[in-house]
């Protein structure tokens, strides 16, 4: 894990700049916005008054410490259908449940949701977001206001902490494993619908297969493995132009590749090696057994939560290097390459 560069500081009002702009003290603040005694009525309607004209709330987390109720914490997913986001799903509702917590989750992924409709809906309900937000991670950290997001594969983005992965780091692996086995035509199976930009996978993989003189070429299917199956298929009817090697975008469209490979009667690894990325449980089921650019799933949901642990409780400032980690893959070989 390594950190990464803070973002701008944000400019949201806070429980300081109410408490100087009303000439009391900070728990005078608390005490005016939860409704508690030992204040005035005048100064709580005064202090209450500011606080509105600053644009102030105290979060539900501030709350829950004055009134002992339990964090709620939402946890955005893109697509509860692909294996990878169940598992680390649990691994966040494992942390997380250990402290005590409550998770609230919203699957977006379906019809014409994004990560912005989940951060609204789920704003009301929770303390913090945790949640694969990209492009839209800077939106919903503004709909959560002073509550705090970290965001998951994200880079550059304005939230309180955020994850992100070495995309360069597991495409070195991958490249240099598949050239080792002699692969001279290698694709990258990207994840897009349409001629879109390459993802953040891809252009990793094509910078890295540039700095080694590595030919690569980019595919592109819907994110399922019955896309990249169909893909495949007129891969192969290609003859000598038929890649040597794949790298796919995740396990997921790594299983629809093995499954057109083997419709089309070539040779997994033989004739054509295949990775995948992220390491679900679903390559050691498949036939072959899948290589994957695996993450600790668990580790992940452990970083995010922990990050989340340290951004609520203040002992970790926002936007600060230590709110920032970069986690990285591991080859794992299996039968496919």
């Amino acid at each position: 894990m390594t950190p990464r560069t803070s973002g701008p500081a944000g400019k949201r009002a806070t429980i300081l700049d109410v408490a100087a702009a009303a000439g009391v003290s900070r728990q005078t603040v608390t005490r005016a916005m939860n409704g508690m005694t030992g204040i005035s009525q005048e100064t709580r309607e005064r202090v209450q008054k500011l606080a509105a004209e600053l644009g102030y709330t105290p979060s539900r987390f501030a709350k829950g410490l004055v009134q002992g109720a339990r964090i709620s914490v939402g946890l955005a997913i893109p697509d509860l259908t692909n294996p990878y986001f169940p598992a680390f799903a649990s691994s966040v509702v494992e942390e997380a449940t250990s402290r005590g917590w409550n998770v609230v989750v919203d699957d977006y992924g379906h019809g014409s949701g994004n990560a912005v409709d989940a951060a609204a809906r789920l704003a009301p309900q929770v303390d913090a977001l945790i949640g694969y937000l990209a492009p839209h991670s800077d939106e919903a950290q503004d709909i959560m206001g002073r509550r705090p997001v970290v965001a998951l594969d994200s880079p550059g983005t304005g939230t309180a902490g955020g994850i992100d992965f070495d995309f360069h780091y597991a495409a070195r692996l991958a490249l240099a494993h598949l050239a080792s086995r002699g692969c001279r035509n290698i694709a990258f199976l990207d994840s897009g619908q349409g001629g879109g930009p390459p993802s953040s996978r891809s252009a990793a993989a094509a910078a890295v297969a540039a700095d080694a003189g590595i030919q690569l070429t980019r595919l592109e299917a819907e994110p399922t493995a019955g896309a990249a199956r169909l893909a495949v298929a007129g891969l192969a009817a290609a003859g000598a132009g038929r890649p040597d090697g794949i790298l796919a975008f995740n396990d997921l469209m790594a299983a629809g590749v093995l499954k057109g490979l083997q419709e089309a009667g070539v040779s997994v690894p033989g004739d054509c090696a295949v990775i995948g990325m992220d390491g679900i449980p679903l390559g050691e089921l498949l036939t072959p057994e899948l290589t994957t650019l695996s993450l600790d799933l668990r580790a992940v949901g452990r970083a995010a939560v922990g990050l989340l642990d340290g951004l609520l409780s203040g002992s970790l400032p926002e936007r600060s290097p230590g709110a920032y980690l970069t986690l990285q893959h591991q080859l794992v070989l299996r039968q496919s390459a």
